[in-house]
């Protein structure tokens, strides 16, 4: 048991920064050149992690404490989430509503840290992320009680280890609903094209990339941590409800779930590669999007009586 835990919080810390790399890798891929090393965003936060932080004087306490507390309340979520065939190290009845408020924390003191800056430029794109947040996050509560309806649970354990296996022969479309609603939502509460980029820096076009601009050294390191265990933790929950089918065996269903991951990371690889960036205004169009795929679904569970 406790191998389990000391592998799931492993996998946990580890191995998030490489999905980053896996996808970098893709993107070159597509593009023609070599592109970067696959272990890139582990280096770049290794070097950050050595670097001092420098401070506005137009700043306080609560600029310096953001990036930390925003990486320690994704972590926090991660330790909620199942990965592969291993039960989280916390797990409680009710465990998904907090895994949802762990992530708007951590969006809400990065949001506040802009803010705090004085930046006009910070300022918008803190507006920007509070709204886009604000839609994504109804849609991942929906598509989470869809889960909870069809597993009846509201345990985030007993949802994705066994909850979903025998759903898709009962509601298939529900699921795929589901399943495209979560993959818009992953795009955009992770700043990915073609909602945000995170290699651009056009001032009109930013979102999330704005809002971290002061950040230096450690605090940036704390940030870039938690963007790539954020996106780790969104691609583990949707390959999940994709691929329900666990052999119990802890070690092939490990590499199974690390395989998956690898597969989904190429997968947004290509969608980076093939898509052109939405304008601004078009992006709640996308939201909306999500948002209607999860009340058919929900209609749809309802109808059924949750069966």
């Amino acid at each position: 048991m406790h191998i389990l835990l000391l592998l799931h919080l492993t996998i946990l810390f580890v191995f998030p920064p490489l999905l980053l790399g896996i996808i970098g890798k893709t993107k070159a891929f597509f593009a023609g050149r070599i592109g970067p090393p696959l272990l890139q965003p582990y280096f770049d936060i290794f070097k950050l992690m050595h670097k001092e932080s420098v401070y506005s004087v137009t700043t306080n306490w609560i600029f310096m404490a953001a990036p930390m507390v925003s990486t320690a309340a994704i972590l926090a979520a991660g330790t909620l989430m199942p990965l592969a065939d291993f039960k989280p190290p916390i797990q409680f009845w009710g465990d998904m509503v907090l895994f949802v408020y762990l992530f708007a924390l951590a969006r809400f003191v990065i949001v506040l840290a802009a803010l705090d800056t004085g930046s006009s430029l910070e300022g918008m794109g803190a507006s920007r992320e509070a709204t886009f947040g604000c839609l994504s996050e109804i849609t991942m509560f929906l598509n989470l009680t869809i889960l909870a309806l069809l597993s009846r649970s509201l345990s985030l354990s007993e949802i994705f280890l066994g909850g979903l296996s025998s759903s898709w022969l009962q509601v298939g479309p529900v699921l795929i609903l589901v399943v495209v609603s979560f993959f818009l939502i992953l795009l955009v509460e992770n700043s990915r094209v073609p909602i945000d980029d995170p290699e651009t820096h056009l001032e009109l076009t930013m979102i999330h990339e704005v809002i971290v601009l002061d950040h230096s050294g450690i605090d940036l390191a704390y940030v870039l941590y938690g963007k790539a265990v954020k996106l780790f933790l969104f691609a583990s929950m949707l390959v999940s409800v994709i691929i329900t089918f666990r052999v119990h065996d802890f070690l092939i269903d490990t590499a199974f779930f690390f395989f998956e991951l690898i597969v989904f990371a190429v997968l947004i690889g290509i969608v980076e590669s093939t898509m052109a960036r939405l304008r601004l205004n078009k992006v709640p169009y996308l939201l909306f999007s999500a948002f209607i795929f999860s009340i058919f679904g929900f209609t749809v569970i309802l109808v059924r009586g949750g069966h």
